[in-house]
Order: C-alpha cells, then sequence, then structure tokens
C-alpha cells in the first residue's frame, strides 16, 4: 500500500510540476516565485482530522520537482519566505514582515505590534480595509510577489483588484 500511495504521489506531483512549466512556457513567464516556511507543518494547529490530512500533503517534493524543471527548461526558481502574506492586504499595500523579526507599527492609533488593514472573511475570501472582496490565494500570491519584486525588478502595477477578484483556474487533473 505504501509502494503504490509513493508512486501516486510521485506521479501527481509531476503532472502538477509539468502544468506549471507548461503554463510558464505557453505565457512566456520567465520566474517561479515559490513561498515557502521551513517547518510549516511543524506543530499545526487545525484540529486532528485536518492537521492529518495536511501534513500528508507533500509541498516539499513539490517545490523540489518544480525548481528542477525550471532548471531544465531556463526558468529562473526563486524560493522566498511566505511570513504574513495571507494576512496583509496587497491592494492596501501593508507591510510584509518577516517571521521571528519583530514586526513594526503601522501607526500610532493602532497601538503596539503589526496589524493587517484587512481580514480574511472565510476560507477562500478576503475583505480589504475598502470592503472589496478579493480572493484569498490570489491575496497571499501577490504578496509573496511583492516581498520579491525589488530583488528581482518585477513590476507588480499591471494587478488589478479584478485580478484578484477572478481569478483564472487552471486545471491539473483534466
Amino acid at each position: 500500500m505504501t509502494e503504490r500511495r509513493n508512486r501516486l504521489l510521485r506521479d501527481a506531483m509531476n503532472k502538477a510540476g509539468r502544468k506549471v512549466i507548461q503554463h510558464c512556457l505557453d505565457n512566456r513567464i520567465g520566474t517561479v516565485v515559490f513561498g515557502w516556511n521551513k517547518g510549516q507543518k511543524d506543530s499545526a494547529n487545525m484540529g486532528a482530522k485536518t492537521n492529518q490530512k495536511f501534513v500528508q500533503i507533500p509541498t516539499g517534493r513539490l517545490k523540489d520537482r518544480i525548481a528542477q524543471l525550471c532548471e531544465q527548461y531556463g526558468i529562473r526558481f526563486v524560493e522566498t519566505e511566505e511570513s504574513y502574506s495571507s494576512s496583509s492586504s496587497f491592494v492596501d499595500h501593508d507591510s510584509l514582515p518577516t517571521f521571528g523579526e519583530k514586526p513594526v507599527r503601522a501607526s500610532v492609533s493602532e497601538g503596539e505590534g503589526w496589524q493587517a488593514s484587512g481580514k480574511r472573511v472565510k476560507r477562500g475570501l478576503y475583505r480589504t480595509a475598502q470592503g472589496w472582496l478579493i480572493n484569498a490565494d490570489c491575496n497571499g500570491a501577490a504578496n509573496i510577489g511583492r516581498k520579491v519584486a525589488m530583488m528581482l525588478g518585477l513590476d507588480l502595477s499591471g494587478i488589478s483588484r479584478g485580478d484578484l477578484s477572478a481569478p483564472l483556474r487552471l486545471k491539473l487533473w483534466s
């Protein structure tokens, strides 16, 4: 049973990695930015059953496979930490502190510590300070891109509220 599961997972990682690379090649995308926090599954506190399902997802294998395929096809692969990317608002230009460092105060009126201007309303939905509803995963991905934009010379000015509220879905198994 373990061998069968390992083969299924390896096949899934290969297919997912190929889809990502093919999308990059079709759309002339030259850089893949992968948000990664070491130890992100350690001490996960989402309930017993959800934890069991979450820690079984081999995201490290997917990251390694995508990095391998990027090197093979001449696409730049950048790994960055993704702390505070889901809770910060891309639209409102919230600050993005690094995990472990003490976040700076956003303003005196907010009191001590860092605080996001928006809020995750429910799974998959994020409300900005202006009350706009955008896709939470797209908001997090845009913030991960924002963390490395200066280093890589990326222009994120083309990302609009419309891009974040109605994302294009890429079906991995169709």
